[in-house]
C-alpha cells in the first residue's frame, strides 16, 4: 500500500502541474508540368536532360557550377562557414526543409537543402576525421518517405551522405569521404536552398584523360520514382534519442512503411515478418503477442510509451497511421521497466506535414477482404506553426472457418503546435473498434492425426454462431518537448487508453473417445464489457556535453505506469458438439464459475543512461534504472482474497562499440529484464529470497 500512496501522489503531482525515390542527375532539368499531381509528387518525378560534349578543354569548378544560362546559378549567394552560428536561434523560427537533391559535378557532388528560407538557417560545421558534419539547429526535415535522407557513394571519393533530424529543432547533414574529410563550400540561393558545394578526396588524384577529338551532342532523358528506401540509419527505442544504429551496444531493426507496402501488408504481424518476429497465438482474435528470441512478449511501446494493452487487448494493429516500427531485441527494463527479455517493438506514428497531402488506398483479396484507407496532412494557420494528420481507416475479412468475420475500425487525428521556435506540443488521439468472431482450433485427432470418422473439415468452427469477441478503444496524449539550448532539451510525454471488451465464447475442452464429440465450456462477460485501461508518463531531459574532452549525451529522468483491469466473467456448461454432424445454437446450461475482480498494476521508474564518445569509432554506453512496482488485486465475490504485492528491481546496463571501419560496428553489452512474479504466497514455501520477482541477463 506504500507503494500505491507513492503513485497516487505522482500522479496527482503530474495532473497538477501537468514512398517513393528521388532521384537527381547533377545536370539542368525540366520538371513534367502535371496539373492533377501534389506537391509531393511534382517533387519527385521529374525529367532530367542535358547536353554532354566531349571537349578537350578541362572547366574549372566555379565554371562547372555558375553556368551562365542557369539563373538559379546566377542567384546563388557564397556564405562564409568558418562562422559556428550567424543567426541567432532564439530569434529565428524553425525552417522547414522539404527535399534534399544531390547533384554530381567534375569536383564531386552539390548537396542542395530545398527551403525558401535558406538564409535563415544558422549552419556550425565540424570536420571529425573523414567527416564534414554541419548541425543547422533551427532547421527541420520533412520528407513523405520520412524524417532522414541517406545516399550511398554518390561518386568516387565519397563514402555516405546522411540528412537527419537530430531533434525536434536541429538537423544534421554529414559527409564521408574515403580517404579524408571533403572540402565543401556553402551557398545561398534563393530559388534552390542551402547549397553544399563538395569536392571528393579523390578528385585531385584523378586527372582528366584529353578525348581525341569533338563528339557530338549525347542527351539524358532520366525519369526518377524515388523510394525513400529500407535502410534507415538511426532509432530512439534504444537510447530514447534519435542515434545512428550503428553506435547501438544492441540488435536493433528498423521496419519502414516502404517495406511492408511492398510486401502488401496489412496487420503488424505481415510488417514484422521479415525480420524475424512472429505472431505468439496463431488466430486473427488475439492482439499483438510476438515471439521475439523464443519468447512470448507484448512489450509494446508507441513513440517510446509503454502500449502493453493496445496491443494484447485491442486486436491486431492497423498500420495505416503508422510510420515505421522499430524492434529491440533483448532486454530493455533499463529504459522501459518491467518486460520479459526477449525483446520490445515501438510503433512510431506518422506525424503531420507542413505541406498539403493526400492519400487514399484501396487492398482487396480473397475472403472478403477489403480495406479503404484516407491520409490527409497540410497547416492550418498561414505561418505553419499549426499541423494536422488524419488518417481513417476500414478492415473487413472472412475466412475459410464456417460463419467467421472480422471488422476493424481506425480513425487517428494528430494535431501539432509549433508554440515558439524551441518549443513544440503534439497532441494525439486514436479510436479503434474490432467487431469479430471468435476463433479456436480443431483436435489433432482427425487433423494430423488418424480418426476413425474420417478428416474433419478445416473449415469446421466449434464455437456457436452467437459467439463475439468485441473491442473498444480510445487513446488520448501528447508529447511537449522544449528546446533550452542547442545542448539541452526537455520532453514530457503522456497517454491515456481506455478499453472496452465483451467476450462470449465457447472453449474446447476435450475429445470424447468416439473421435466425434466435443465436449464445450461457455465463457461470457456479465454485466457489461469488461474493462482495461492504462496511463503512461515520461519525463525526461537530455543534454551533450564534454568531461575530460570525452563527449557525452546523457538522458536522466522518470515514468509512471498504471494498469487497471475489472471484469465479470462467467464460465458455464454448453451442449457437446459432433465434429463432423455439427448442431449450432445449444442453450447454456448451469454455471461452473465465476470470476469478478479488480487488478491494478503500478509501476514507477527512475533511469539514467550515458552514451560516450571515447574515440570517433569507439562508444560507452553505460545505464541504470530502479523500479518500484505494486500489483493488488480486489476479488467482488470474496474478500478474503484480496492481495497487495509490492516489489523493487535495478536494472543495469553496458555496452561498448568499436567501429573498425565505415560499414562495421562490432559490440559487446550486458543488460538485464525483470518481470513481476504475481502470486507468491505459495512460492514462499519453497524459498523466502527473491520469490516475488524474475530476472534475467543477457549478454552479447
Amino acid at each position: 500500500m506504500y507503494l500505491q500512496k507513492q503513485f497516487s501522489f505522482f500522479w496527482q503531482s503530474f495532473v497538477l502541474s501537468s514512398c517513393c525515390l528521388a532521384m537527381s542527375i547533377p545536370v539542368l532539368g525540366q520538371e513534367i508540368p502535371n496539373t492533377n499531381a501534389s506537391e509531393q509528387q511534382l517533387s519527385s518525378q521529374k525529367t532530367l536532360t542535358t547536353t554532354i560534349e566531349a571537349t578537350t578543354k578541362i572547366p574549372s569548378l566555379s565554371e562547372l557550377q555558375f553556368s551562365k544560362n542557369s539563373a538559379a546559378y546566377l542567384l546563388r549567394t557564397p556564405r562564409n562557414q568558418n562562422s559556428v552560428s550567424q543567426i541567432s536561434q532564439a530569434t529565428t523560427p524553425v525552417v522547414l526543409v522539404s527535399n534534399v537533391k544531390v547533384n554530381t559535378t567534375d569536383k564531386g557532388i552539390e548537396l542542395i537543402l530545398v527551403t525558401s528560407n535558406s538564409k535563415q538557417l544558422s549552419v556550425s560545421p565540424k570536420t571529425e576525421g573523414n567527416s564534414y558534419i554541419v548541425n543547422i539547429p533551427n532547421a527541420q526535415l520533412q520528407l513523405a518517405s520520412g524524417e532522414s535522407f541517406q545516399q550511398s557513394k554518390p561518386v568516387a571519393g565519397i563514402a555516405l551522405v546522411t540528412v537527419a533530424n537530430v531533434d525536434a529543432n536541429t538537423l544534421r547533414v554529414t559527409v564521408v569521404g574515403e580517404t579524408g574529410a571533403p572540402v565543401v563550400e556553402l551557398f545561398d540561393s534563393q530559388n534552390e536552398g542551402l547549397v553544399f558545394g563538395v569536392t571528393s578526396t579523390a578528385s585531385t588524384a584523378q586527372q582528366p584523360t584529353p578525348t581525341p577529338k569533338q563528339q557530338p551532342p549525347i542527351e539524358l532523358d532520366v525519369i526518377g520514382v524515388a523510394s525513400g528506401g529500407y535502410n534507415i540509419p538511426d532509432a530512439t527505442t534504444a537510447t530514447k534519442t534519435p542515434t545512428p544504429l550503428r553506435d547501438i551496444p544492441q540488435s536493433v531493426q528498423v521496419v519502414p512503411r516502404q517495406s511492408w507496402e511492398a510486401q502488401g501488408a496489412v496487420n503488424a504481424i505481415d510488417a514484422l515478418r521479415s525480420v524475424g518476429v512472429i505472431q505468439a497465438f496463431n488466430s486473427p482474435s488475439n492482439g499483438d503477442v510476438f515471439t521475439i528470441r523464443g519468447f512470448q512478449t507484448s512489450n509494446l511501446l508507441r513513440n517510446g510509451l509503454k502500449d502493453y494493452v493496445g496491443g494484447a487487448t485491442t486486436g491486431q494493429t492497423q498500420l495505416n497511421d503508422i510510420e515505421q516500427i522499430e524492434v529491440l531485441r533483448g532486454p530493455a527494463s533499463v529504459l522501459y521497466g518491467q518486460g520479459n527479455p526477449g525483446g520490445t517493438v515501438n510503433f512510431i506514428t506518422k506525424q503531420p506535414l507542413s505541406e498539403p497531402y493526400f492519400a487514399a488506398s484501396m487492398t482487396t483479396g480473397s475472403y472478403s477482404l477489403y480495406q479503404p484507407t484516407l491520409d490527409i496532412s497540410g497547416p492550418l494557420n498561414s505561418d505553419k506553426t499549426l499541423l494536422y494528420r488524419l488518417n481513417v481507416s476500414y478492415f473487413n475479412t472472412e475466412s475459410f472457418v464456417d460463419f467467421f468475420n472480422s471488422q476493424r475500425y481506425l480513425i487517428a487525428p494528430v494535431v501539432s503546435w509549433q508554440i515558439d521556435p524551441n518549443t513544440k506540443v503534439t497532441f494525439e488521439t486514436e479510436f479503434r473498434y474490432q467487431q469479430q468472431f471468435p476463433r479456436t482450433g480443431l483436435p489433432a485427432v482427425g487433423t494430423i492425426l488418424s480418426n476413425p470418422n474420417g478428416k474433419i473439415p478445416l473449415n469446421r468452427n466449434t464455437l456457436d454462431v452467437n459467439a463475439k469477441n468485441d473491442t473498444s478503444s480510445v487513446l488520448l496524449g501528447y508529447n511537449l518537448e522544449h528546446r533550452f539550448n542547442d545542448n539541452w532539451y526537455w520532453v514530457n510525454a503522456f497517454k491515456v487508453r481506455f478499453v472496452g471488451f465483451l467476450r462470449d465464447s465457447a472453449n474446447s475442452v476435450a475429445l470424447q473417445p468416439n473421435g466425434r464429440t466435443l465436449r464445450r465450456s461457455e465463457q461470457t462477460d456479465i454485466g457489461g464489457p469488461g474493462v482495461d485501461n492504462e496511463y503512461a508518463l515520461d519525463n525526461h531531459v537530455t543534454g551533450k556535453f564534454k568531461i575530460g574532452g570525452l563527449q557525452n549525451e546523457l538522458v536522466a529522468g522518470f515514468d509512471l505506469y498504471r494498469e487497471l483491469n475489472i471484469y465479470n466473467r462467467t464460465t458455464s456448461q454448453i451442449g457437446s458438439i459432433d465434429l463432423f454432424n455439427p448442431v449450432y445454437g445449444q442453450p447454456i446450461g448451469a454455471v461452473i464459475s465465476t470470476l469478478n475482480q479488480k487488478t491494478i498494476n503500478d509501476d514507477i521508474g527512475l533511469y539514467i543512461q550515458d552514451l560516450v564518445t571515447l574515440a570517433p569509432n569507439l562508444k560507452l554506453v553505460l545505464g541504470g534504472r530502479g523500479d518500484f512496482v505494486e500489483n493488488s488485486v480486489t476479488n467482488f465475490l470474496n474478500a478474503n482474497t484480496n492481495r497487495s504485492q509490492p516489489d523493487q528491481a535495478f536494472s543495469p546496463r553496458v555496452g561498448l562499440v568499436y567501429q573498425p571501419i565505415q560499414p562495421i560496428s562490432l559490440y559487446a553489452s550486458y543488460s538485464q529484464s525483470f518481470s513481476q512474479n504475481i502470486g507468491t504466497t505459495s512460492l514462499l514455501i519453497f524459498s523466502s529470497q527473491g520469490a516475488g520477482l524474475l530476472t534475467s541477463q543477457s549478454f552479447a
